[in-house]
């Protein structure tokens, strides 16, 4: 099969697209024929060796995928082969078949396609359990959330909305900001033109923001945290603008606010049940039509390389997908 490897750290250059075996699943795994692997923020980070995970090199990266299954492990039950399935795997997204357990897959819903199912567990099951598990986000709340118009942050926006919060989302770009009021912003920031902890105060008539939702980090962080609300919750989603910043804590003294990190992959793993009842619960409401993961382009597996340098060059809206 053919697939993109990482044979070193470096950039999405350094990457090798060659063909390579596969062997037969193992006995608690299916194999999918992938037809579509979204592309998140971390892969970026873990091609670089930059990531709190760091696969044993010679590795595929891609964790977002969707496909339909062509071979069960002996103890697998409850999925057979032809069945059309999406999921998360740690490794191996970035290829033509993998090899995944049965417990990290979902049957793909008939009305989905999957390119949009590539694009949808990571992104929503991070934002939904940030939001609902992390920040307990109540109905009336004000949520505030940065880099919105990646694939977690439109997520977020959206998953917002459906659990009755009042958002502002804050980027970089007027165009992004565009996205943004199309998945259900109330408000926007333009955290490069505007100052983001006035405007978060301005837009909250003094009062701050309730819940902030932080994919971003690097100097964002602290001015949005100094516009937290008394009693507030600061999500630790991520450090897309690279620099992982250093918070001075009386901040949380002074706000008796929390700051609270977000890690949906650990999660998972420790709480197979509870991630379950989360994933059900998007499923239902993508069916309802109340989540719609927006699609910034597609490309070819051979071209993935091309697709993370976009994604490194901020220019992604939503999400990226590579297809089979």
């Amino acid at each position: 099969m053919n697939a993109i490897v990482c044979e070193k750290y470096g950039p999405p250059a350094s990457l090798v697209y060659k063909d390579i075996e596969i062997k037969a699943p193992g006995p608690k795994e299916v194999q999918i024929k992938i037809h579509a692997c979204s592309l998140n923020f971390p892969d970026t980070l873990i091609i670089q060796g930059k990531y709190q995970f760091k696969p044993e090199l010679p590795f595929i990266p891609g964790s977002d995928i969707a496909g339909v299954i062509t071979a069960v492990g002996d103890e697998v039950k409850h999925f057979k082969v032809g069945d059309e399935v999406f999921g998360f795997t740690m490794t191996g997204g970035y290829a033509e078949m993998v090899n995944v357990s049965a417990k990290t897959i979902f049957p793909k819903p008939p009305q989905m396609s999957f390119t949009v199912a590539a694009s949808f567990l990571l992104a929503y099951s991070t934002s939904y359990h940030a939001l609902k598990d992390r920040a307990q986000l109540k109905q009336g709340e004000t949520l505030v959330v940065l880099g919105a118009s990646g694939g977690v942050g439109l997520a977020a926006i959206e998953l917002g909305k459906q659990m009755g919060a009042r958002v502002i989302a804050a980027a970089s770009t007027d165009e992004k900001l565009a996205l943004c009021k199309e998945h259900g912003a109330d408000d926007i920031i333009n955290y490069s033109t505007e100052d983001l902890k006035v405007r978060i105060k301005e837009l909250t008539d003094g009062n701050g923001a309730d819940v902030i939702y932080d994919p971003v980090g690097g100097n964002y962080s602290e001015p949005a945290l100094r516009a937290m609300a008394y009693g507030g919750r600061f999500l630790v989603v991520g450090f897309a603008a690279g620099d992982i910043p250093k918070i001075p804590l009386n901040l949380a003294l002074l706000k008796s606010c929390q700051i609270v990190g977000v890690f949906w992959g650990t999660f998972a793993t420790k709480f197979p049940q509870q991630n379950m009842q989360n994933s059900m619960e998007l499923i239902q409401w993508y069916a309802q039509g109340a989540l719609t993961p927006h699609i910034h382009a597609t490309y070819p597996l051979a071209d993935a390389r091309k697709a993370l340098e976009e994604m490194l060059e901020r220019k992604v809206m939503g999400k990226v997908v590579v297809v089979n």
